[in-house]
């Protein structure tokens, strides 16, 4: 950084103005071979000094006047000898360098715009309430990272003074506003997500939402950044505050009121309801697959008999069993002849309807499609599931007042019971309500 050229026409050295540094957000010129604010060079810059921007960089020339500070700003890339014409504002106040040898005063800073800071914070454990019971306040801690940049440095300017401008005092304020924001947005989910406080340990994605919406806003406002992106990685819960435990009971409470209020089923019987719907389900299923495929199960059944009988058949007259001698070496066997008869008789009976079965099956689709499968329906009852039933008999239900609107039915396929006015297949079989006088 700061290589010296020789100005001929006075025979001063004109130095390059740019910025070396690899991590920096804030960065303020001075002569190469020179120490911040030890030499008066850096407040004396003269016309024809060469400037050298990176892409990603802002060089701001702060000129102080009587009526206040005022800014030029070269925004790289930029490699060009310093001229009026890059500087409008330096323009109007001095009208020209006077020929090039009298050099003006400003301050230069550079600003990296390309630069994306990060920034971790951890929230100390702090109260947090459920709305619903006030009495009873848990303790949270939080940790995460917050992600912004300068886009803006004409606004990031507004907020901050180049002059004085520390970057661990600005980090510290970025850290302390996190802090803050984000544990307003804690303490506010269970109201805007509509969760019970005990889960929020579960609930990071939506919290990091609400947290980053909020910084958006308001870093830009205070601090003239724009935030990328908030990351909470953890939200702890003590859970070994008697608080806790009692929270946790309530909220349990609350919902097994709620589930048997609106169901009828008590949630002690909750799971052992869903187990018999899983079996019942996968016992239909299963007859279902049975019937649709009859056609192989009875050809299975027919040749089993075949291959018993072939067997038998083959066994007929062993060691000499049931024959009868003619003399001279020959002989037969009646109970054979006729064994063999009647197995003959079976087996080829077998064989035909093995035969007529398979064509059968051959040509029963193209000439009779096998039936549409029924939609069958379980209806919550005192507690309990009832049927499947079909769209005819919840149609039947629904004319003597048995089923509801607001009574709980599930099919297989539903992820959990629904009010049967808001499943597709049953909200057109109810009236529409009389609407009030």
């Amino acid at each position: 950084m700061g290589l010296f050229k020789k100005d001929k026409k006075v025979g001063l050295i004109a130095d390059v103005i740019r910025c070396d540094e690899f991590d920096y957000l804030i960065w303020k010129w001075h002569p190469d071979g020179t120490k911040l604010g030890e030499h008066k060079r850096e407040y004396a810059i003269r016309n024809g000094s060469p400037v050298r921007v990176k892409d990603g960089e802002v060089a701001v020339f702060v000129y102080k006047q009587k009526s206040g500070a005022m800014q030029d700003f070269i925004v790289g890339p930029f490699d060009q000898k310093l001229k009026t014409a890059n500087l409008p504002i330096l323009t109007s106040i001095m009208g020209a360098f006077l020929g090039g040898d009298t050099p003006f005063q400003a301050e230069i800073y550079f600003i990296n715009l390309a630069h994306v800071l990060q920034t971790s914070f951890v929230i100390p454990f702090f109260d947090v309430c459920d709305p619903r019971f006030p009495d009873f306040a848990i303790q949270v801690a939080v940790r995460g990272t917050i992600t912004f940049k300068i886009e803006d440095y004409k606004e990031f300017i507004k907020c901050h003074r180049l002059d004085s401008f520390d970057f661990e005092t600005f980090q510290a304020q970025i850290k302390d506003a996190t802090c803050r924001y984000v544990k307003e947005a804690v303490s506010t989910a269970s109201v805007t997500h509509g969760f019970p406080i005990v889960q929020i340990e579960s609930k990071t994605s939506r919290v990091s939402e609400e947290a980053e919406i909020s910084l958006k806003t308001r870093f830009k406002e205070t601090f003239g950044v724009v935030v990328t992106g908030v990351d909470i990685s953890s939200i702890e819960i003590d859970k070994s505050s008697s608080d806790y435990h009692d929270l946790v009971a309530i909220t349990k409470e609350v919902t097994a009121t709620t589930i048997k209020a609106q169901t009828g089923i008590n949630i002690e019987n909750y799971g052992e309801s869903l187990r018999i719907q899983r079996e019942e389900g996968q016992y239909a299923m299963h007859m279902g697959t049975r019937t649709a495929n009859i056609g192989a199960y009875q050809i299975e059944k027919q040749a089993e008999v075949g291959v018993a009988g072939a067997d038998a058949l083959g066994k007929m007259g062993e060691k000499g069993a049931g024959s009868v001698s003619l003399g001279g070496g020959v002989g037969f066997n009646p109970a054979a002849m006729m064994a063999s008869m009647a197995v003959g008789g079976a087996v080829g009976r077998s064989m035909a309807s093995i035969v007529s079965g398979t064509m059968s099956g051959i040509t029963t689709p193209a000439e009779a499609p096998p039936p549409i499968p029924k939609v069958m329906f379980n209806v919550a009852k005192d507690g309990a599931s009832t049927g499947p039933f079909d769209i005819s008999t919840l149609t039947s239900m629904i004319a003597s007042g048995t089923l509801k609107r607001d009574s709980l039915v599930w099919k297989a396929g539903m992820p959990n019971w629904a009010r049967a006015d808001a499943v597709d297949e049953l909200k057109g079989l109810f009236a529409p309500p009389v609407p009030p006088m």
